[in-house]
Order: C-alpha cells, then sequence, then structure tokens
C-alpha cells in the first residue's frame, strides 16, 4: 500500500507520545489507541454539528459521534445550554434532584416496556447491575451470553466460547479468576438448536439471557426477530429472566429501542450512552415487581455517588426531548437509508465485495456479500480492506471509528449535503482499495 498523507497529525502524535507516558497505551479506552489502523491516534479539540476538528487543526465530518452518543450531534444548542445553566447550581450533591425525577418520569411515561429505572454512570455499571438484580430476583447463578455480544468490561461477560456450541466461557482477560466465570454459558448467535440443548440440560440453573438485541459491537450482527422471540419464549418457560442490553440501540432505533421495535417485551433493559446527551450516563429498568427488588425496598444492593449526577440529568433530558418531535426517527431513518444506498448501489455496480447492513441510524461497513448474523461468520482478511479504507477516508475528512469491528452513526446534524459528499468519498476510496 502507498502511504500519501495529505493532513498532517503531527500535533496529535506529539500529544499521543506524551500519553503513552501516562496512560496504558497512551489511551484511557483501549480502541482509541488506533492499533486496528494507520498512525497515531487523533486527539480530537472540538466538534460542532456533523464535524469534529482535531488538535492539528483537520475537520472531519463524523459518523462515530462519540461511539453513538450524539444522535443529535456535537454541541447541541439546547443540550449545552441546559449544561451551563445547571452547572451554574453546582456538579454533584450525592442527593435527589428534581432533574432526576425530570428524566425519569419522560423516559417511563414514553416507553411501555418498563416502569421503574434506576440512574448509574456508565453502560458496564448498568449491565453488572441488571445481572445482580436478575440473580437475586430468580435465585439462581448462571448467566448466558452470546458470542458477538459485549456488554462492558464487567468480569462475568469478559468470556468467549470454547470448543462446543453449549460450553461455558473462558475468560478473554487476565485478571479474572475462573470462579468469576465458571457460571457463564456461551452460545452463537441465531442458534436455536444449540440453545434448547443447553436449556434442557442447565435451564433450571440459568438467571438471565443477555443479549444486544441489535449485536453491534462486534460488526453490526442484525437478528431475525423470531430468533429475539423464541429466545423470549424460551426465557418465560424455564423462568429465566431475559435482559436486552440496549446501551447501544436504547433511543438509537427508536424512542422504545429494540424492543419497541421488534415488539418484544424483555425483563430488563440496560440503557447509557443516548440518554446522558453526551455526559456519563447509564441506566437499568424493569417492571415495578422487579425493580422492586433493589435496594433500599428489597435486598438487591447497588449504590452510586454520581448516580442520576444533575449535569447529566439536564443534559439527557434536553437530548430525549428533542428525540420526541414527531417524524424525528422516520426522518434520521430515511437520511441513513439514503446515504447506505449511495454506497451500496456504487460497489453493486462495480462488483466489490462490499455489503452495508444497517438499522435506522447505524450502519457496519462490512467486506462480504454474505448476511452476517454470527461473529463466527465474519472473515477477519475484511480488516484489512478497512485499515487502508480507514487511512484514506481521514486524508478526505471522513472520520470513522478506529476498528472495522465497530459500526457508524448518522446523527441529525448530518445535513444531506453532508452525507452526499461522504458516500461520494467512501465510493471513490473503494474505487482505490478494489483497484
Amino acid at each position: 500500500m502507498q502511504i500519501q498523507h495529505k493532513i498532517s497529525r503531527q500535533r496529535s502524535e506529539a500529544l499521543f507520545n506524551e500519553a503513552k507516558t501516562l496512560f496504558p497505551g497512551g489511551v484511557n479506552s483501549p480502541v482509541r489507541a488506533f492499533k486496528s489502523v494507520i498512525g497515531p491516534p487523533l486527539f480530537i479539540r472540538k466538534g460542532k454539528g456533523s464535524r469534529i476538528w482535531d488538535e492539528d487543526g483537520n475537520v472531519f465530518t463524523d459518523f462515530c459521534c462519540s461511539w453513538g452518543p450524539l444522535i443529535l450531534g456535537h454541541d447541541n444548542e439546547r443540550i449545552r445550554e441546559s449544561i451551563i445553566e445547571t452547572v451554574a447550581n453546582g456538579t454533584s450533591f450525592g442527593a435527589p434532584t428534581a432533574l432526576g425525577n425530570q428524566l425519569g418520569k419522560l423516559i417511563l411515561s414514553n416507553h411501555r416496556y418498563i416502569e421503574k429505572m434506576r440512574f448509574v454512570s456508565s453502560g458496564t455499571e448498568a449491565v453488572m447491575s441488571a445481572i445482580r438484580l436478575a440473580r437475586g430476583v430468580t435465585g439462581r447463578d448462571k448467566i448466558l451470553k452470546f458470542e458477538g455480544c459485549y456488554h462492558g468490561h464487567v468480569d462475568s461477560l469478559l468470556v468467549r466460547a470454547g470448543s462446543g456450541l453449549v460450553t461455558f466461557g473462558v475468560s478473554t482477560s487476565a485478571g479474572i479468576p475462573d470462579a468469576f466465570i465458571g457460571d457463564t454459558l456461551v452460545l452463537p448467535l441465531d442458534d436455536t438448536d444449540a440453545l434448547d440443548r443447553l436449556l434442557e440440560q442447565s435451564g433450571q440453573e440459568v438467571a438471565c439471557i443477555i443479549i444486544e438485541p441489535v449485536p453491534a459491537n462486534n460488526g453490526l450482527l442484525l437478528q431475525q426477530r423470531s430468533f429475539l422471540q423464541y429466545l423470549r419464549e424460551q426465557c418465560t418457560r424455564y423462568g429465566i429472566l431475559l435482559i436486552f442490553d440496549e446501551v447501544i440501540s436504547g433511543f438509537r432505533v427508536g424512542f422504545e429501542g429494540a424492543a419497541g421495535y421488534y415488539g418484544i417485551q424483555p425483563d430488563i433493559i440496560t440503557f447509557g450512552k443516548i440518554i446522558g446527551g453526551g455526559m456519563p450516563v447509564g441506566a437499568y429498568a424493569a417492571s415495578a415487581e422487579i425493580m422492586g427488588h433493589v435496594a433500599p425496598d428489597g435486598p438487591v444492593y447497588q449504590a452510586g455517588t454520581l448516580s442520576a449526577n444533575p449535569v447529566a440529568m439536564a443534559a439527557g433530558y434536553a437530548a430525549l426531548r428533542q428525540l420526541l418531535e414527531p417524524g424525528f426517527y422516520e426522518q434520521l431513518a430515511r437520511k441513513t437509508a439514503d446515504f447506505v444506498r449511495m454506497i451500496q448501489d456504487h460497489c453493486d455496480e462495480k462488483g466489490y465485495p462490499v455489503s452495508i447492513p444497517h438499522i435506522a441510524s447505524i450502519f457496519w461497513l462490512s467486506f462480504s456479500r454474505d448476511t452476517i448474523r454470527t461473529a463466527a461468520a465474519i472473515d477477519p482478511a475484511g480488516m484489512e480492506h478497512f485499515k487502508r479504507l480507514h487511512f484514506e477516508l481521514l486524508q478526505e475528512g471522513i472520520y470513522l471509528g478506529p476498528s472495522g469491528y465497530e459500526v457508524g452513526f448518522v446523527s441529525a446534524a448530518h445535513t444531506p449535503e453532508d452525507l452526499q459528499s461522504a458516500a461520494e468519498t467512501i465510493c471513490k476510496a473503494m474505487d482505490g482499495i478494489f483497484a
């Protein structure tokens, strides 16, 4: 590959070299290190609308959107003003505020699948709490997850499958004792036969089945509704709680997330990202009966000093009110579909091995013509194509997440002109890759 640097990364590279003396790998979250792509990571200075500026003064149309939270784009005026107004009164109290009530009421009154919720500070914390709640409610220990679904860095969920289809997990991170993952079962997605075999053997011991109903952390592994519905039916049959991890899909594929999109009632839902309006936040929610097990009402303990932080609550409320405006999701989905279609039509015409699965405003550039529903079906060779694509797009002012396994996001701030220009740039980059 011939590398031609059209943009300077001098300042970002200097900052990265400094950061490597301060933080492991020079970053505070691993994927930010740009290990899967070419060159040093960009250090971002500011964002506005659909664009970001790095420390070298380069401008990019952003399709990472802070990994999903920024459905309204960068520096949304109503969110910014709400944050400033709230900060003027203080940043944290470790006590209830009316802002928490306000955001909680807005969510619960517009989401038919949940009755009570608890705010936390991250998606990982929400999942950790949901797992504990499921175990507390059922009195069972085992949990079941799926290959290709990521649920944050919770010890018991950082596992992969072993050699068989129905197997206990094996840790994918050092520092996790075997005892922590000994009760974690792992299955492939989209395999009802494997699910049946596991439940026949261990169904009475399983507290919960957790799944990203829109798996979007290892490619975009869109599941058939029939598979998700089968999970619901089998959970009901065996007395297992079904957890939808909607940290990404929640308020992204619709205000009611994937639960509403597919019309399926999970027992517990975890949230994050969008509900903070760009501020750190998470939440878990369920029926009033299930949430009644959470302290101080019940014996399942969970607490957090910064839970329902007033600044995050204000930002989230300002964000979600905009999502409830008539036609918001329909317009965003239409823009995304048009954007994807421009690229897909070009790749189809040229015969490139590219497909772009998408749902609502989420998309994934897959270097395969196959429909991919499982992690095992992803060809690692496609990551070399993505590495070249990522580099070429940076040269032309397009920013994607720095991994071919990551999805992209379209925000309300992306104009039709932004998307037309970006699609044309991506098509040109594809021509270069497959020339």
